[in-house]
């Protein structure tokens, strides 16, 4: 995990919600600059903060720190739709992901 990757994911996931960096720092209770802080490098979310963010996104810390998932928001979201899923519908889930995942 590289050293910025914490100020990448908030980022990211700013992004991906179409946030800006004050509208954040504002929605969480902080400062304008709160965000601008952590995404610049100066200044690092302390666990509770965090947690905060992840909540926010509606995510898990896990999910948070999963390098692999790009999406983390929208991982979630799919995930627990996906537990609500009986056997037979998770198996015709899994023969289309497997559809889909297999184009080279």
């Amino acid at each position: 995990m590289s050293e910025n990757f914490i100020r990448d994911r908030i980022t990211q996931l700013r992004i991906n919600a179409n946030i800006s960096e004050y509208q954040l720092s504002f929605d969480l209770g902080h400062s304008k600059g709160y965000i601008q802080g952590i995404t610049s490098g100066k200044s690092k979310p302390s666990l509770p903060a965090l947690i905060e963010i992840c909540n926010y996104f509606n995510i898990t810390l896990q999910e948070f720190f999963d390098e692999e998932t790009h999406y983390p928001e929208l991982m979630h979201r799919i995930n627990v739709k996906l537990k609500l899923l009986g056997s037979d519908e998770l198996e015709l889930f899994d023969q289309l992901l497997e559809k889909y995942t297999s184009k080279s």
